[in-house]
């Protein structure tokens, strides 16, 4: 256990990493401060860690020689990331005031927020990075919502909650960085009988034979492992998750890689993305599973 100051001036313990590898993704996601999560947060004070869906608004776009034409772009990008977060809480099916729901890997946060606002309910973030767990809870109390949205600094695979405490539950393109089954069963521990899980993330195609040399590259980028959609359901098999939705929304993100690909934001791994999701050998995909 180690400690450290945050941001208002207090003390926070943290667990230590269970194993080498967890310790370097805490060191990763504290360290990580790319603008195109934060310039994109900056919109509207909703900061995402994930990828956006839907087709692009040219009208809202406007002339690309326009001095406003980035700012505009910026928008755009957040506006689709949102749109996202929106297609995976409509999955949670009906959440109550009273009701618990769980962000296993909620980064700063952008999705608690969102969840408390549609469903008045509680939302429990976790994360291994102390940075994102103090940003979040930061803006939780900016916005009035301390006492219903809380971010924690934890294992996703080890939870401080209690057997079927969550009357929902998800990973938002966070469980790359985790042994499905491992985390399937602890989603299964925290979910009451019928609570419903979702999960929105890229997974490599078994069609195509291996991961393909685009999926190495994004693996090596984000220090993760993508799984293929065949080990997601067999893992949510094996842990009580049946699934009751699986979209492919590989078209519908197209559109905000396309669009991010031409911004001041690029990473460079946008080919990456664009040339996998092109070729077949990576799927950007939603499973929603409930517990039985």
């Amino acid at each position: 256990m180690t400690s450290t100051e945050l941001a208002n001036g207090t003390s926070l313990s943290i667990p230590a990493p269970a194993s080498p590898y967890q310790g370097d993704i805490a060191r990763y996601w504290d360290g990580e401060a790319r603008p195109v999560n934060l310039r994109l947060g900056d919109v509207d004070g909703l900061y995402h860690h994930h990828y956006g869906i839907g087709d692009v608004d040219h009208d809202a776009l406007g002339d690309a020689h326009d001095s406003e034409y980035e700012k505009r772009l910026i928008a755009e990008l957040h506006r689709l990331e949102s749109a996202q977060t929106d297609v995976l809480l409509d999955q949670l099916g009906p959440v109550g005031r009273d009701d618990t729901v769980v962000d296993a890997g909620c980064g700063r946060g952008g999705s608690l927020v969102m969840a408390h606002q549609r469903f008045g309910c509680r939302a429990e973030g976790v994360t291994l990075s102390a940075k994102q767990a103090d940003f979040a809870n930061r803006r939780a109390r900016e916005l009035g919502m301390e006492d219903h949205v809380r971010a924690r600094v934890c294992n996703m695979l080890d939870t401080p909650f209690e057997t079927g405490q969550a009357k929902a539950s998800w990973n938002n393109e966070s469980s790359m960085y985790v042994d499905l089954h491992d985390l399937f069963a602890e989603h299964s521990r925290v979910l009451a009988p019928g609570g419903r899980y979702v999960t929105i993330t890229g997974c490599w195609n078994p069609r195509y034979g291996q991961p393909s040399k685009w999926v190495s590259q994004i693996n090596a980028h984000f220090e993760c492992n993508i799984h293929s959609r065949r080990e997601y359901l067999k893992a949510m098999a094996d842990n009580r998750l049946v699934p009751q939705a699986i979209v492919d929304l590989t078209d519908a993100t197209l559109p905000y890689w396309e669009l991010r690909a031409t911004s001041s934001l690029v990473t460079g791994i946008e080919e990456a993305f664009i040339n996998s999701y092109r070729d077949g050998s990576f799927q950007y995909v939603l499973i929603a599973a409930d517990r039985i």
